[in-house]
């Protein structure tokens, strides 16, 4: 709810506008941007990537980098002071113990070579001018406050040994160790498991609480936003185009951009009553016959990691990553493979196409793959491909898009440098690109392009085969919307079929035609896609489906 006006603000954001220096000039990627953010209030801040929702952040906490951005006007008041107007050195006193951020990815916030126990205790040293036992007793105390196990044994472990959602929960912890009164959150659950996800928001609410912080949401994710926010505020191109309480924003939005970015997210049971994927393009696409072979066939499919111990190294015990596991996928069909971070997902995915070692039978397009060498695999190659979770990774920086689009066919030889243009020219139209982006280079394009360019890349072989490991987890929800579509529709005019994987149930539930359910490296679950999310059997297959945030404020209120 809107917090009355009586309450005061603790931070007011007045007319705040930011320039970024460009080799073209200066350029105003922050435009009069303004709000304010009460006592005890959770304020969320929503829009696509590259809205601003980031700089505004960084401009709050004076980590804005000089050498490429620089604030133009306006004025960030907490209390009674104008953080823009404030000295490295001043802000350093507020940062950290007044205001606290906790950003998107842990791992590259926390060092890697220095143990939980001291960089958390640095951080509570430095504000509270504790030492020793009393530093030490805190960060113990912090821990156990955001509900990490055997707490005293974590903090002499090192990031790289914690789970991605312990991480953030460290990340926590460190920001809140020092009792803020703001806390500024930046997408701290966009890279965490449906399930974890629901654990930290549930811990936000409860330090929220507890500590008497105002928060600061930074995210994409309506769903999140509706169960989270008391008020939201949408940017687009830097700019606030809406400001209201969440329910007024997600029952009666004003701006035809903030009715688009609710559309667009997936909801889960948005399609009980049907058998599959809906229909992009009607009547292009035939179903398959029912004797028709699987394009893969997956039986006792098994990875282990670990190694012996050599003279050298200890080695690690070896453990079971895939156990036992067995499914088919039709021509034209998707087989969505859900679960947590762990659950062997990506494993899987990697194992059958063949990247990694594995035992069992693994069959493409009626060709056992297990034991084949990198020479026998590579006709198997033009069969089956694969789309990673991060484009900006995949795609070599110094190599043009069109280079990289190409670069299948030079590999496989496939025609002459002319006839290797026009193919690159066509997959970049058929991916919603155009032609001249082939001249270009991954850092010009925004991340939803460059997953398109993957897609491009992945279909320059015509393969009958794509294995999609979250291809869409790292998008912004309107953008991943289309790009959704555009799988979809490739799927209808070629007869593709999908491997999903995905820990977002919406998303599986959208694309699938089948789903298999993993967890801890086996498959727990598989069915239809109807039979999946209109009548799961299995009790971790109703808790998947229970975590996922419902983009509905009303869902997490009492309305008087």
């Amino acid at each position: 709810m809107h917090a009355p006006s009586a309450i005061p603000s603790v931070l007011s954001v007045r007319e705040l506008s930011i320039d970024a220096r460009t080799p073209e000039g200066r350029r105003r990627v922050l435009d009069h941007v303004g709000f304010d953010l009460k006592a005890g209030e959770t304020l969320c801040i929503a829009g696509e990537s590259g809205s601003g929702k980031s700089v505004t952040s960084l401009a709050i906490m004076g980590l804005l980098p000089k050498a490429s951005l620089q604030i133009a006007s306006g004025s960030i008041l907490f209390g009674d002071r104008d953080l823009a107007k404030l000295s490295d050195r001043q802000m350093r006193r507020i940062r950290g113990g007044d205001i606290a951020m906790v950003f998107q990815e842990p791992m590259t916030s926390l060092n890697p070579v220095i143990s939980i126990g001291t960089q958390l205790m640095e951080a509570i040293r430095e504000h509270q001018g504790t030492e020793g036992g009393t530093a030490e007793a805190t960060a113990l105390r912090m821990l156990d406050a955001v509900h990490i196990t055997d707490p005293a044994r974590r903090l002499k472990q090192f990031p790289h040994e914690l789970s991605g959602g312990m991480r953030q929960r460290v990340m926590i912890a460190m920001a809140l160790s020092c009792r803020p009164k703001v806390l500024i959150a930046d997408e701290p659950t966009t890279a965490l498991d449906v399930t974890v996800q629901a654990q930290i928001l549930k811990l936000m609410r409860e330090l929220k609480a507890e500590f008497g912080a105002s928060i600061i949401l930074i995210t994409h994710d309506m769903g999140v936003v509706a169960e989270m926010a008391d008020r939201v505020v949408i940017m687009q191109n830097g700019q606030i185009v809406e400001d209201g309480s969440a329910l007024a924003v997600f029952k009666q939005p004003r701006e035809d951009y903030t009715k688009q970015l609710l559309a667009a997210v997936p909801r889960l049971g948005a399609l009980s009553g049907t058998d599959g994927p809906p229909r992009i393009t009607p009547g292009i696409a035939s179903e398959a016959p029912a004797d028709r072979k699987p394009i893969l066939n997956v039986h006792g499919l098994n990875v282990t990691y670990g190694s012996q111990a050599g003279w050298l190294f200890k080695g690690k015990a070896p453990a079971a990553a895939v156990d036992d596991v067995s499914f088919d996928i039709l021509p034209g069909k998707t087989l969505g493979l859900v679960g947590e971070s762990g659950s062997g997902k990506s494993t899987t995915g990697k194992a059958v196409l063949g990247l990694i070692p594995f035992t069992g039978s693994v069959t493409i397009d009626g060709q056992e793959i297990g034991g084949l060498g990198q020479r026998a695999m590579q006709p198997i190659r033009r069969t089956a491909q694969m789309i990673f979770q991060d484009p900006y990774a995949s795609l070599d920086p110094r190599m043009s898009v069109g280079a990289a689009i190409a670069e299948p066919l030079v590999i496989h030889g496939l025609g002459g440098k002319w006839e290797r243009q026009d193919t690159v020219a066509e997959l970049l139209r058929r991916v919603g690109l155009t032609p001249d982006a082939a001249t270009r280079y991954p850092h010009e394009f925004s991340g939803g392009q460059r997953q398109r360019i993957c897609i491009a890349r992945a279909l320059a072989l015509k393969p009958k085969l794509i294995v999609a490991d979250e291809s869409v987890a790292a998008l912004d929800v309107s953008v991943r919307a289309r790009v959704l579509d555009l799988m979809l529709e490739l799927q209808e005019e070629m007869g593709l079929s999908y491997l999903f994987i995905s820990h977002d149930m919406a998303v599986v539930e959208r694309m699938s035609h089948h789903v298999a359910v993993m967890r801890g490296g086996r498959i727990v679950e598989t069915g239809t896609r109807r039979e999946i999310f209109e009548n799961p059997k299995d009790e971790y297959t109703r808790t998947l489906m229970a975590a996922v945030p419902i983009p509905d404020p009303e869902a997490y209120r009492k309305i008087a």
